[in-house]
């Protein structure tokens, strides 16, 4: 049975009329004919006794009006629970701290005029396996993903931009003459973000690969801690020309030209390809994508 025909036999049961009841619910009377028949026959019952072109209803049918009328309220009911639980729901976000801090502020600012009811949970995500891992054990709603290509088959990906990564140092640090090589690497301070951060991997990756250990290597959580000790002076940093473009702007810092050849970094928007895309993650989907494309 399903609830179309229990409002049918519960709107039948009050009229007391096959007529009036196909009047009420917008059905031909032939349409209700046919779901108390089925009714019937699934029950291996009588509901109705048929006296011409009237209708009572019998013993069993006054049994199931009982349960028919809860199992609509109960419907209801879940229907309204559900409905709350939609008003109340909870977006979980994974990327890292640049996109954060620099991108995903005006993102989220456009959504929640939207979808002002959804609560937001950021987690951080540095590399592609980790966002893999979040998104496939169902951790993470979406991800932004920042790093090198790599194949995801059970992710959907939407690529948001090429990032731009430069090193950068104090405007008054005096460093060799000519844009920076690898060899010129072993003599400086590298000021760096946590281990496992996707651009610092390939920076590490690069210098290794070429036999080259700074002199020294300091590692901050913080990119905003980075910016202030490199305008102190203590060294270089290599980060997404987007965290110091208002520093570069400002000439509170100069960048270093380079000779490094690295592997290009992407950030792409991803989730499981599997995944519910409900209308709130759908619209910041849409959000994500056209703003990216302003920035």
């Amino acid at each position: 049975m399903d609830l179309k025909q229990l409002q049918t036999f519960l709107t039948a049961s009050k009229t007391l009329s096959f007529t009036q009841t196909a009047q009420q619910l917008g059905y031909a009377q032939s349409s209700i004919t046919a779901q108390i028949k089925s009714l019937e026959e699934e029950l291996a019952t009588v509901l109705f006794e048929r006296l011409g072109k009237r209708i009572t209803l019998t013993e069993e049918g006054s049994r199931l009006q009982q349960y028919a009328q809860k199992m609509l309220e109960l419907d209801t009911e879940m229907k309204r629970v559900l409905s709350s639980e939609q008003a109340h729901a909870v977006l979980t976000i994974g990327a890292q701290e640049s996109q954060c801090v620099y991108r995903l502020p005006s993102i989220l600012q456009l959504f929640q005029q939207c979808h002002p009811q959804v609560k937001i949970i950021f987690k951080p995500v540095h590399t592609t396996e980790i966002a893999k891992d979040l998104l496939q054990s169902g951790n993470l709603d979406v991800a932004f993903i920042t790093d090198t290509f790599k194949e995801t088959p059970m992710l959907h990906r939407e690529r948001l931009t090429q990032e731009q990564l430069v090193f950068v140092s104090a405007p008054s640090a005096i460093l060799q003459q000519g844009p920076l090589s690898v060899q010129q690497c072993s003599n400086e301070t590298l000021l760096l973000t946590e281990n496992g951060c996707s651009y610092r991997n390939q920076l590490e990756m690069h210098l290794q690969q070429e036999g080259v250990y700074p002199a020294q290597m300091i590692e901050f959580a913080s990119i905003e801690a980075i910016k202030q000790c490199v305008m102190a002076g203590l060294g270089l940093t290599f980060l997404p020309r987007m965290v110091v473009a208002k520093e570069l702007a400002n000439e509170r810092l100069k960048e270093v030209p380079s000779t490094l050849k690295l592997a290009a970094i992407y950030t792409d928007i991803a989730w499981h390809k599997d995944k519910h895309i409900s209308p709130y993650l759908a619209d910041f989907i849409d959000i994500a994508i056209d703003r990216y494309q302003e920035f």
